[in-house]
């Protein structure tokens, strides 16, 4: 398969608003890819359209990607050819290391084409969004193998691997399938809650009486035992086991001989408060723990124990499991009522504690895993900052032609200036995409083919989780999960918020 033919069918599904043509186009790209008889084919492909390598990450950002070659003429490059150069540039390493890998790049840059280019951008900076999400590739992979919707989702959960189950289907069709069951050291992918209002709208979302659980302000884990062996998986399901013997000590001092469980790593003060959440992150980052905060662990669901698969049982049935098997101190608080009054208390005592907020969950759910279930709803509280826009990139997918991810920047009040702290492109919608792009063309100063930089004027108002620490930005802060609320053309930039007002929200 050229990689000519995945980059139209990419710029064809983001073209697309429809889901059903979206489907159609993935499943047409699919099925050709399949006939050839290529299953790793098959899987990149998948992995690709869904923005994402199967290398996870191979050193290549935005930085490496600014300046590209002349572009070639005729489309020669091949899917299993440019996998297999983005493992080798990944696998680059040592003295000479940056400069090997650049080399790389612009070799295969140089070889694509002017459209396979683009995509080739926008695959490795992470801003490939055209819509092809995991329930779209579910569908379309459904479409393709003419295998039913809900055995390809069912794999799909069971595996947490969404392209290596398309390549089973469209190889081996629906006894390969069959081969993706619940499996005690193979990650599946986690259950994930959709977002409530506030614990009022939580309750009679799930029917009036829910099982409320603190939200830790910590890293999600997937732990699994079998005898004496234990892997620890992250919530992207890398394998970190070796990176937190304190997960693992925990894990063998159960008394299940087989389990997969999930659970919250977290790096706790003294007196239990959590560290900034960046502590405890520097745990998933270095290689070995050494001289780094420990981690405390806290189960909060077991789907599986000692044979005995729990995932199609009720929450209430696996959580009751759960404290059968785990000491009360090492489970997540927990407490289930009908009571608004009740669960409001709740989410107090737990923000109050340090950490994010409350999970509402179904009593009579069961475990969807990989997905995000209705039976499962998050309550957290929004900060806000009204922050200052110092550039803008050009928009991919849906969004070509706009103006997109703004780069946004807090008041310095000591030079006058402004700090960037990230950028973001959530919450924008069709219409703000719209006006912005027409204000910041008239705020334009540069543009250097991708990014255009604005004079700092608009202000706009962000919601964001939290604030964490990072050397990425010159502020030495980034803020967490930030999206665009509205533009405020009732402030000037003179009143937006300070550096250090963005520091306070620090841990």
């Amino acid at each position: 398969m050229l990689l000519a033919d995945v980059a139209a069918a990419s710029a064809d599904i983001a073209a697309a608003s429809a889901r059903l043509a979206k489907v159609d186009r993935i499943a047409t790209l699919l099925a050709l890819t399949a006939a050839e008889g290529d299953a790793r084919s098959v899987a990149v492909t998948v992995a690709w359209l869904s923005g994402e390598l199967p290398q996870r990450q191979i050193g290549v950002g935005w930085a490496a990607l600014r300046s590209l070659p002349v572009p070639a003429e005729t489309p020669e490059l091949t899917v299993d050819g440019v996998d297999e150069r983005f493992t080798r540039i990944g696998a680059v390493s040592g003295k000479g290391s940056q400069a090997l890998r650049a080399e790389l790049v612009h070799e295969l840059f140089h070889a694509a084409t002017e459209h396979e280019q683009t995509f080739l951008r926008r695959l490795l900076g992470g801003e490939l969004r055209q819509g092809a999400l995991a329930g779209v590739m579910a569908d379309a992979v459904a479409r393709a193998s003419g295998i039913p919707g809900p055995e390809v989702r069912r794999a799909a959960m069971l595996a947490g691997d969404l392209p290596a189950v398309a390549a089973a289907a469209l190889t081996g069709g629906r006894p390969a399938l069959a081969e993706f069951a619940l499996q005690v050291g193979r990650p599946v992918g986690p259950m994930l809650a959709q977002t409530a209002t506030g614990v009022a709208d939580a309750l009679e979302r799930l029917g009036g009486t829910a099982i409320l659980e603190a939200k830790l302000d910590g890293a999600r884990v997937q732990i699994h035992r079998k005898g004496a062996e234990v892997s620890v998986f992250t919530r992207s399901l890398d394998d970190v086991t070796h990176r937190l013997p304190e997960v693992v000590e925990a894990t063998l001092a159960l008394t299940a001989t087989d389990l997969i469980a999930d659970a919250e790593a977290i790096a706790l003060r003294p007196d239990n408060r959590p560290h900034p959440f960046q502590i405890t992150a520097a745990r998933f980052g270095r290689k070995t723990p050494n001289g780094l905060q420990p981690l405390s662990v806290f189960f909060f669901d077991l789907l599986h124990v000692d044979g005995r698969d729990l995932l199609d049982l009720p929450t209430e049935q696996r959580l009751a499991a759960l404290d059968a098997l785990v000491p009360r101190d090492q489970r997540v608080d927990r407490v289930v009522t009908t009571d608004a009054t009740v669960a409001q208390q709740f989410l107090d005592r737990t923000l109050a504690a340090g950490h994010e907020g409350v999970m509402a969950k179904s009593p009579t759910a069961p475990y969807e895993a990989g997905r995000r279930g209705a039976g499962w709803l998050k309550v957290k509280p929004v900060h806000t900052l009204d922050l200052v826009v110092l550039a803008v990139e050009r928009g991919s997918g849906r969004r070509t032609g706009k103006l997109s991810n703004i780069h946004l920047g807090a008041r310095d009040p000591d030079t006058g200036g402004f700090v960037m702290l990230g950028k973001t492109f959530k919450g924008m919608t069709d219409a703000m995409l719209a006006w912005q792009t027409e204000r910041f063309r008239e705020l334009q100063i540069g543009d250097d083919g991708w990014v255009v930089t604005v004079r700092p004027e608009q202000v706009v108002e962000i919601a964001f989780d939290g604030v964490q620490r990072s050397s990425r930005y010159p502020g030495g802060v980034a803020l967490r999960f930030a999206r665009v609320l509205r533009y405020r053309d009732d402030k000037s930039p003179s009143e937006a918020d300070t550096i250090d007002t963005v520091r306070t929200y620090l841990a």
